[in-house]
């Protein structure tokens, strides 16, 4: 064993601020694990009904008729030495959590650190993003106050807008006629067994693909595919490790103590019969009630059946396109390049323009779908019609996609153009030289090693060929019809290009400029001054 703890223990690992992202969600599910092994020893899982004592906190609760869930959510909050903090602790650590998944997955979608051998990585990230949406719907779900009760309400409408089985899918969820008995206690088995175990599971997995691909990092001098440049883990990492977890837990902590959250008394117990406004879930389930409240009200009947469009569209399509599309980038994308190689080095986004143009583009309508999810308070608050925003919303939702597509991928190819004269010319030093032959020359600052290796480093793929349709001897290809597929999306990816500066380019680039600061120092030289570029001093 030593031998293997000594090869793990001298593990590279690459130094920068986005690593951190990923560190960050695992402490937030430690948090998460430390609370909720808290919160379990006090919650009663239990739908059955009872009147809430009369000397006990809060006072509007006194003598009311409610359930052993929502009965005991309060004692954890006001009779429970440290409950309350404990629970808004737990309650942030799983927004934290949510937060720095997302942003990882970012990180990693636009770096393309997803490409080979990391693609079943790639998806057993996104699985974890699942499970979190999961642990955070179950979760929140357990309290039994009117907030989480709306959210159970619209998980029924959802199940039962599927086609022809959703009742079936319903009466099996709830255990019979929603609310049912049955879905708190069920709920509560998913949160802290099955789901947490899953999440473990697939951390432990996650970790190891780490160790055993190593990890990615960003060009620089002697960065390479073949090698790592970093810190080992014993003593350098497990010293900042252990540190940062204690920085996240006590931020954590912070925000539990100081900043208030999902205070149940404030909504009360659940009852199915009102319908309340101004409920919102947590931000990461925002989106499926912002698509919820976007959709419009389209059914017909079929055979028989009723087809809510208005629920199964963005309650099951949607999110299923979405997330399957997102599961299976990775494999589209290698499709589309034909690269079989392994990468470790990381790609800049402006690189890779069609690649950061979409995930802009899901950006985008995230944040369009998190908006329409506050569409009423939007409404109440800046006095606006609720309709004018719905509409304003549906609009942007279908034209945000091409107007994001083409301005990003607009933008990276500039920056490509920018870098490209930056490393074939340098930096604007504000010097004119004036040539034997009467021209005027601005000098440039050559770009140091670092800087010069990030802007010249990166592949450039470009669209795959597909050919004549026939061979060498005038046969038929049998290929020939998946090869034009594939050469399509091909185009789509790298078609519009900017090509990276050759090594003769640079090397003539550089000569230039030597023999222009050459004659320099023989001829008269002209400075222009930064703050007065009218003025040429001889």
């Amino acid at each position: 064993m030593s031998g293997v703890i000594k090869g793990f223990a001298r593990k590279l690992f690459p130094d920068h601020w986005s690593f951190l992202l990923g560190e960050v969600a695992l402490y937030s599910f430690i948090t998460l694990i430390l609370t909720g092994i808290f919160l379990a020893m006090f919650f009663v899982p239990s739908m059955a009904t009872t009147t809430y004592p009369l000397d006990a906190l809060p006072v509007t609760e006194q003598g009311n008729h409610v359930s052993e869930a929502y009965a005991s959510t309060l004692k954890i909050s006001f009779e429970v030495k440290g409950g309350l903090l404990m629970r808004q602790m737990h309650h942030w650590a799983a927004l934290l959590f949510m937060a720095s998944i997302v942003a990882h997955m970012f990180r990693v979608f636009f770096t393309g650190a997803f490409r080979k051998p990391r693609e079943l990585n790639w998806v057993v990230g996104f699985t974890l993003l699942i499970l979190g949406l999961l642990a955070g719907f179950t979760g929140y779900s357990l309290p039994d106050d009117v907030l989480s009760g709306n959210g159970l309400r619209i998980a029924d409408g959802v199940a039962k807008a599927i086609p022809i089985l959703g009742t079936w899918v319903s009466f099996g969820l709830f255990g019979g006629e929603f609310p049912g008995m049955d879905i708190i206690p069920r709920l509560f088995t998913l949160h802290i067994l099955v789901v947490p175990g899953l999440i473990l599971a697939l951390v432990g997995l996650h970790l190891l693909m780490v160790v055993i691909h190593k990890h990615t990092q960003y060009p620089g001098p002697g960065h390479k595919e073949d090698n790592v440049v970093g810190y080992p883990v014993f003593p350098v990492y497990a010293a900042k490790a252990g540190g940062f977890f204690f920085i996240v837990f006590g931020f954590i902590a912070l925000l539990g103590a100081t900043l208030s959250i999902n205070n149940v008394w404030s909504y009360g117990g659940y009852d199915p019969s009102p319908v309340s406004a101004g409920a919102q879930p947590d931000w990461y389930m925002l989106f499926l009630e912002g698509a919820l409240r976007l959709m419009p009200g389209w059914e017909f009947e079929w055979l028989g059946f009723t087809f809510s469009m208005s629920i199964l569209i963005p309650g099951v399509v949607i999110p299923g396109i979405l997330f399957t599309a997102l599961a299976a980038y990775p494999f589209i994308e290698a499709y589309a390049t034909g690269d079989k190689r392994e990468h470790h080095i990381l790609d800049r986004p402006r690189n890779v323009p069609v690649r950061t143009a979409i995930g802009c583009i899901i950006i985008v309508e995230f944040f369009i779908l998190v908006i329409a999810g506050s569409n009423d308070i939007l409404a109440t608050h800046f006095e606006l019609s609720l309709n004018g925003i719905t509409w304003a919303l549906r609009i942007a939702f279908l034209i945000a996609p091409f107007i994001t597509f083409w301005l990003v991928k607009r933008i990276c190819l500039s920056l490509q153009r920018r870098d490209r004269e930056l490393a074939m010319h340098g930096r604007a030093t504000g010097r004119v030289v004036q040539t034997p032959d009467g021209a005027f020359h601005s000098v440039h600052r050559p770009l140091d090693d670092y800087e010069l290796w990030t802007l010249v480093q990166h592949d450039l793929h470009r669209p795959l060929e597909v050919g004549s349709d026939t061979d060498a001897d005038g046969i038929v290809r049998s290929d020939y019809k998946s090869l034009k597929r594939r050469s399509a999306v091909s185009r789509f990816f790298f078609e519009d290009r900017v090509e990276p500066v050759t090594k003769s380019e640079l090397a003539a680039a550089q000569a230039s400029h030597h023999q222009l600061d050459h004659s320099s120092q023989s001829t008269s030289v002209a400075q222009l001054e930064r703050t007065d570029q009218d003025e040429i001093e001889s």
